[in-house]
């Protein structure tokens, strides 16, 4: 395949960091490991870090922002506090987002206007909601402009307090990023759009000839287990791995999980932390299971992958997961996972490798998962093979190399020299969203 010059767009892009910083460095060293590509990312920390990483990227562009870069960087530390889950964060960083493409064009369109590229990917932010000045400038050429993979737009489930307790005063607000300046344009003159789940694909079905479904997430190859995992002992291995904020529902898993525990007949640890942390281990003791629940708190990410590595089942019913990496490392690691049949991992976990329970309301979810606890801990046969289906899956088709192989498909068509890719977005959410309410 013939290989193209790139430049990336990914302000935020960092090697060490977590969430969608760390997806769009991976995402863009896959891409330099195929084409010639220079990145675009903010001056400074990232920019350094990047350099410090050796990937092979045939240029990195540190674009500076005069007094923006301080403004943010401060803001997001002292106002946000690093919650990068905030939806008022997201808003918040429109004027930056558009200072940083603003910045980036200048400095580098003397080389697009002079044939150095071949296209032009915006890879950061994830999101849908903040829009891309690149594909307006870009509108006449000379180059094509593809965005993505996005993601977001998930509706609130009705009739979960998780939601009630998640939203923030902006969150009724969402629909008004499409009056922002640049939105509009970003969608009509995007030469292809790659949505990152299904519900975002649908989203943009007004553009359904160039969308393309390729997942948020990926996995590097040394992440995946060995085939000759270690059998489960006497009691099943149960982990959850995530923030513990209301919509994870981490409380849902420990209900799901109790009876198991009571019969010592698993265990269960709980990796990470925060707000919910306190009612989370009341909640351990009202079910008389604090004795067998690990409340591990935040772990560095070698450390989280370890905990993978000796666990059998990942619990996991977020009631408004957008990506779902966990669940790409549990099924590297060979852990069969048990999630909501809504969003990215309703998209990403299939019957043969995982659970995906039906988004109803949270008695029956936790009744979903308790059966398909039950039929785990009856059958360790299933359970051994579900765990290896799930490592040849991440293998072969979960990998960030993947992941840059079906981009390029992309690439290559947008730039007219390759086929229009197939790359429809899973149909199995389709029901679930019709049904858990508005946005």
């Amino acid at each position: 395949m013939t290989k193209l010059r790139v430049l990336v767009l990914a302000p935020d892009a960092h090697p060490d960091s977590v969430s969608t910083a760390l997806v769009g460095y991976a995402h863009s060293e896959a891409l330099a490991r195929r084409h010639s590509v220079t990145l675009a990312v903010r001056s400074g920390g990232n920019e350094e870090a990047i350099r410090r990483a050796g990937a092979p990227f045939h240029r990195v562009v540190g674009i500076r922002v005069p007094v923006l870069d301080e403004l943010y960087a401060w803001s997001l530390r002292r106002i946000f506090k690093y919650d990068y889950g905030s939806h008022a964060l997201t808003a918040f960083n429109y004027p930056f987002i558009v200072a940083f493409e603003w910045c980036a064009w200048r400095r580098m369109k003397p080389a697009i206007l002079a044939g150095e590229f071949d296209v032009v990917l915006r890879v950061l932010p994830v999101t849908s909601v903040l829009p891309s000045a690149f594909a307006f400038l870009l509108r006449k050429g000379p180059v094509p402009f593809v965005l993505g993979p996005l993601n977001g737009g998930l509706p609130w489930p009705s009739g979960f307090v998780q939601a009630e307790k998640q939203k923030e005063w902006i969150t009724g607000l969402r629909n008004l990023y499409q009056v922002l300046p640049f939105s509009r344009s970003m969608f009509r003159y995007a030469t292809a759009i790659i949505g990152g789940s299904s519900q975002t694909c649908e989203e943009f079905s007004a553009y359904r000839d160039k969308v393309f479904f390729v997942p948020e997430n990926g996995i590097n190859p040394t992440q995946i287990g060995s085939t000759h995992r270690v059998p489960r002992g006497d009691k099943l291995r149960l982990i959850f791995v995530g923030r513990l904020v209301p919509y994870k529902a981490c409380d849902l898993a420990l209900r799901a999980v109790a009876p198991l525990l009571r019969a010592s007949r698993a265990t269960f640890s709980v990796v990470g932390d925060g707000a919910e942390r306190p009612a989370l281990e009341q909640l351990a003791a009202q079910l008389g299971i604090e004795n067998q629940v690990s409340f591990c708190g935040w772990l560095s990410h070698a450390e989280t992958l370890e905990r993978l590595r000796s666990a059998d089942v990942l619990v996991f019913p977020s009631i408004r997961e957008f990506g779902g990496g966990n669940i790409f490392e549990a099924l590297a690691m060979g852990v069969v996972p048990i999630v909501v049949a809504f969003g990215g991992p309703g998209d990403i976990v299939n019957p043969d490798v995982g659970y995906s329970v039906a988004l109803t309301n949270p008695d029956d979810v936790v009744a979903q998962m308790e059966r398909a606890l039950n039929e785990l801990d009856a059958d360790p046969a299933r359970l051994q093979r579900m765990g290896a289906e799930g490592m040849r899956y991440a293998r072969e088709q979960l990998t960030w190399d993947g992941k840059a192989q079906a981009v390029t498909r992309i690439l290559t068509w947008a730039v007219g020299t390759g086929s229009k890719p197939d790359l429809p977005p899973p149909q199995r959410n389709r029901t679930q969203q019709m049904a858990v309410g508005q946005y």
